[in-house]
């Protein structure tokens, strides 16, 4: 049967009170705005739908109003179930004041549980969570007070602890596509990131529920490759064609279109185009933990000073050497640093189903390149929540938990730290106002005592000295020429550093690089 091409007021229209709607997108890349727009409007009109459970598998905003926040209405939304909230102003402020329920869970398990959802299991067993907020015994990834039911459970099968997440029918999936034929086959080509649209599609269909897919075109029954279907017509109830593309069907948060950040063709690259760290301490940073690759690794590369690792390799033959991939599902190519468009790159060389881009997080990853804000002693980290400011995991614990090896990436103060670098000495001009070697994490991201149990190799990069995550706990193995330990180091940690024995210096040519990139050789 083929699907209906509608107005998208008729598409929402079959959206009902207290249903479970799947929404798919990463940030604003794949997201259909459009309908989600809609869906806002007809509640703002009449009240309805009212007390639906959104569940998104990414942080889908750019902190500008699009995204997800378009649907933050104190009746429409009862309960939101999404891994990242940094760039969600309005459905922050529903949070914060309990006015709707909220769980952060990680990215992955939002994305394997469509497939969970569709094979019709009761939930998903995993270790992904153990030991962190998500975890039952610490928060449940519960975000208010509002938010009560348990939706990870901890299990425990031969004596090892499991977190068993439940699963629930998805009564509508709204997924976004390039191109749909007369049939309701939905092709991706101009899309920068698959985010795992045919997942959420058949998880609606076996839930016995309805697919509204947005596109920007429709193509003649037949004409599509059928390669290059994503999601078979036959999942398809609903089909709306975007009328403004450059709100409601924009590539990326910056970009409208740009067809090498869909694969779909390679450009040759100018200097300015591939991005170079902004900061002298972000490419301090970003220096120093590079020189923890090595030939053949396969990387993950988080947001922020992480994504600009690449730009800093000089060694040629290793970069070729290397695998660089982003939670989006993109492999290789230059990846875009700037916050909201975190996931993308120009030039990849693959764009993958992100659920199996998770599939290979578990254990698949040789090292991991993450910021951090805040860790303690035992070796948690915080990237979640700090007070009011809510920011959520993201594909964080994901990635961490289960890489081979982890390099967070980050300053050693923050909110006005200022550095200079003068014959291969660092100098701290002016600290920054805000420790983020504390006594506690106010939220476990990272689990500390798991990694150690685990005896996962850690190391944490800052721009004055590096860690690594023992038994006992951090112990400095590093310092930056021109640092003083009692002056730069003890203060700005509200806990006992252990020092090494044989106490290393950063090389200076990590401080004095002129911009050509460093060797890791």
């Amino acid at each position: 049967m083929n699907p209906k091409f509608v107005e998208v007021k008729e598409a929402v229209a079959h959206i009902k009170d207290n249903d479970t709607v799947g929404v798919c997108g990463f940030g604003i890349v794949a997201f259909p705005q459009g309908v989600m727009d809609a869906l806002g409007k007809r509640f703002c009109e009449t009240g309805r739908p009212k007390d639906l459970t959104v569940i998104c598998p990414a942080g889908q905003g750019d902190g500008k109003g699009s995204g997800i926040d378009c649907c933050a209405y104190k009746g429409l939304i009862k309960r939101l179930v999404i891994p990242h909230y940094m760039l969600l102003d309005r459905m922050k402020e529903l949070i914060v004041n309990n006015e709707i329920e909220a769980y952060n869970l990680p990215t992955g398990q939002i994305m394997h549980m469509f497939r969970v959802i569709a094979s019709r299991q009761p939930g998903m067993l995993t270790s992904v969570g153990l030991g962190t907020f998500v975890d039952p015994r610490i928060e449940g990834g519960k975000m208010n007070e509002v938010t009560q039911e348990d939706l990870v459970q901890l299990i425990t099968i031969d004596g090892k602890e499991w977190l068993f997440y439940k699963a629930y029918p998805i009564d509508v999936s709204i997924i976004r596509g390039t191109t749909a034929d007369e049939r309701g086959n939905i092709s991706i080509e101009k899309e920068a990131a698959n985010t795992g649209i045919l997942s959420l599609a058949l998880a609606a269909r076996c839930s016995g529920g309805a697919v509204i897919a947005q596109v920007e075109r429709v193509a003649k029954a037949g004409t599509l490759n059928p390669k290059m279907v994503e999601v078979p017509g036959m999942l398809v109830d609903f089909v709306i064609v975007a009328k403004d593309t450059a709100r409601e069907h924009r590539q990326t948060a910056s970009q409208v279109y740009n067809p090498a950040l869909s694969g779909e063709i390679k450009v040759p690259l100018r200097g300015d185009e591939v991005p170079i760290p902004s900061r002298v301490e972000r490419a301090i940073i970003a220096r120093r933990a590079a020189m923890e690759l090595y030939s053949g690794a396969i990387v993950n590369l988080g947001i922020g000073i992480p994504a600009e690792i690449p730009s800093v390799i000089q060694n040629k033959k290793m970069s070729e050497e290397l695998t660089f991939t982003m939670e989006s599902g993109v492999v290789g190519g230059i990846a875009l640093t700037e916050y909201e468009d975190f996931g993308i790159a120009l030039n990849p060389e693959a764009i993958i189903d992100e659920c199996y881009e998770f599939d290979l997080y578990n254990g698949g990853v040789d090292i991991a390149f993450l910021g951090f804000a805040e860790v303690d002693a035992e070796g948690n980290v915080n990237v979640s929540k700090f007070g009011p400011i809510l920011a959520g995991c993201g594909g964080f614990i994901d990635i961490s938990q289960e890489a081979k090896k982890v390099v967070f990436c980050g300053t050693f103060t923050s909110h006005g730290l200022k550095i200079g670098v003068d014959s291969g000495n660092l100098h701290i001009r002016q600290e920054g106002k805000h420790k983020k070697f504390v006594k506690k994490v106010e939220q476990i991201t990272f689990s500390g005592e798991y990694a150690r149990r685990k005896k996962q190799p850690v190391v944490l990069v800052t721009e004055r000295a590096v860690f690594h995550l023992e038994e006992a706990g951090w112990v400095l193995t590093e310092m930056a020429p021109g640092v003083d330990i009692e002056k730069h180091i003890f203060p700005h940690v509200d806990f006992e550093v252990r020092v090494a024995r044989t106490l290393k210096k950063i090389e200076k040519s990590i401080l004095t690089w002129g911009g050509s990139g460093i060797s890791t050789s």
